[in-house]
């Protein structure tokens, strides 16, 4: 498929159902969590077994605050975290997607689009450009790796093929 053809759904913000930071409750082994960004940050802390965190984490209702705790994990270790981050942020969002049946439709009413998060500021979970740049068309411009982006059509595939 030539780039041309390709088609985005972009995404960013609290405001975009797509968000990690957009309100909605869920429940993963009896825990419950408000938002996509709450559960990636605990289990970040899980992952690294800095439980403390992870509590004061769960206690939090404030994305902000639940990324900045995020940062604050002991015992962290990048190359372990970027071979789990993807599976923790696709188990919470699979859960915030089928837990919220509005929200379901949401996403499944992507199909045939590529999820971009157009966060101008991350290069890691967005494209490091705002939906406004022109160069946001072109995935060979992009400054980041789209991760949340990725993330988000690989489970909605997913979704879709189970349905089926």
């Amino acid at each position: 498929m030539t780039v041309e053809q390709r088609r985005f759904t972009f995404f960013w913000q609290s405001k975009s159902p797509f968000s990690q930071w957009h309100p909605a409750e869920f429940e993963v082994n009896g825990k419950r969590f408000a938002c996509a960004e709450q559960y990636m940050m605990y289990g970040k802390a899980e992952l690294f077994g800095d439980l403390e965190v992870a509590e004061r984490i769960l206690a939090s209702s404030s994305p902000k605050t639940q990324k900045a705790l995020g940062r604050k994990v002991r015992g962290f270790d990048e190359k372990r975290w970027n071979q789990e981050r993807e599976r923790i942020v696709y188990e919470g969002n699979q859960a915030k997607f089928t837990q919220n049946a509005e929200l379901l439709e949401k996403l499944l009413a992507t199909a045939g689009t590529e999820l971009v998060e157009a966060s101008p500021t991350d290069r890691i979970w967005g494209v490091g450009l705002s939906e406004e740049d022109p160069r946001i068309q072109n995935p060979a411009q992009w400054r980041g790796q789209n991760l949340l982006g990725k993330v988000l059509t690989r489970l909605r595939e997913d979704l879709l093929a189970g349905r089926k």
